[in-house]
């Protein structure tokens, strides 16, 4: 496996980027940002959705950002895709479209704008820019990446295909576009089993994400090889830890995330992708839950579900937490990073996309 290295972008055309997206869209002077009643007054309706989460000492800090991204968006054509993972302040104030990497990546391929700006980590900039190609991709910061796409390279793939001959390959769609060319099909947490199941060899690549493929063999007949990839979040859960909260308190219903070891998910009530479990939550209403995943998401869904009380063991996502209100808003105003896929290797990958895509249907 190859090292863990933090995916940085080839920088040496990011000027000729800027300066193609300005000739494009124009540029605009960076707003003011200043807490005026103006903007308090219209961005009450907002800081009443995340009061709980967002102190009132913090609010004239977010509030110029929020007020200011809100209207620019408008003004660029743009729209704002956040993944779960986002703070509140992003998730709930600026962002136009939320929810899992499958969910995203469905509204990506249908989003009717000139700009989008991908709230999340790289790879969901470049899935956005596969579905768009004739789109201005933007991601705040470039520098997002994620640990299982950063696990595995197309070289690696193409020796796996060359170990196994004829074994069809899912990819997990955390996985960079390079990764993605190399694969018959992508597959998201959401979907990965019927992914699998859909496939006729009975033995089935499922990279790069090691714990997700061992609890789809769980649920498979068919023979599963995988690749020693983990996120970096979900796999600092263990079971010894949740069986303490269990034990603490006997309401607590513990939802989880595949991502996590199978021995972690053997111990949940529920295991799903992040749109299964926040839709088992607001289905649900548990009087006490546990999220076993990225500890923002466990903020903003107890923001839609009152009354639900959340136990938030807190696992960060670095990569993630690299956006914030200040980029988004100079994503706007300068028109940065725009994300793009070699030529060589974007239809392949598309491909691969868009037979994860068109499965669901």
């Amino acid at each position: 496996m190859s090292m863990l290295q933090t995916p940085i972008a080839d920088h040496s055309d990011i000027s000729a980027q800027l300066d193609s997206a300005v000739a494009r869209f124009g540029m605009v002077d960076m707003p003011d940002l200043r807490y005026t009643p103006a903007v308090a007054r219209e961005t009450a309706n907002l800081y009443e959705r995340v009061k709980d989460h967002i102190p009132s000492i913090e609010w004239p800090v977010f509030a110029p950002y929020i007020h200011a991204i809100n209207r620019l968006k408008k003004e660029r054509g743009a729209v704002i895709l956040a993944h779960n993972y986002q703070t509140p302040e992003i998730f709930h104030c600026v962002s136009d479209i939320v929810g899992d990497s499958l969910q995203l990546a469905r509204e990506a391929s249908r989003a009717d704008a000139d700009i989008i700006i991908q709230c999340g980590v790289h790879f969901m900039a470049e899935t956005s820019k596969l579905l768009n190609p004739d789109k201005t991709i933007l991601i705040p910061d470039i520098r997002a990446g994620c640990s299982l796409s950063e696990s595995i390279t197309g070289a690696d793939v193409r020796l796996l295909k060359q170990a196994n001959p004829g074994v069809p390959v899912v990819t997990y769609v955390n996985t960079s576009a390079d990764v993605k060319a190399e694969t018959d099909i992508c597959c998201t947490s959401s979907n990965a089993l019927a992914v699998v199941e859909s496939l006729e060899s009975d033995t089935v690549l499922c990279i790069p994400d090691e714990y997700l493929a061992m609890n789809i063999a769980k649920q498979s007949s068919k023979r599963i090889l995988t690749w020693k990839g983990h996120c970096e979040v979900h796999e600092r859960f263990t079971a010894e830890e949740l069986l303490a909260y269990k034990e603490s308190d006997p309401r607590i219903q513990i939802v989880g995330h595949p991502e996590c070891h199978p021995d972690v998910i053997d111990v949940c009530d529920f295991s799903g992708s992040t749109a299964d479990m926040i839709k088992y939550v607001k289905t649900e209403k548990p009087s006490k839950v546990l999220l076993v995943t990225e500890c923002s998401m466990a903020s903003n869904v107890e923001a839609e579900t009152p009354g639900v009380e959340f136990v938030k063991p807190c696992n960060l996502c670095p990569h993630m937490k690299r956006i914030t209100l200040p980029k988004i808003l100079d994503s706007l105003v300068y028109l940065k990073e725009e994300v793009t896929v070699d030529p060589a290797i974007a239809g392949r990958a598309r491909l691969a996309v868009e037979r994860m895509i068109n499965l669901g249907k």
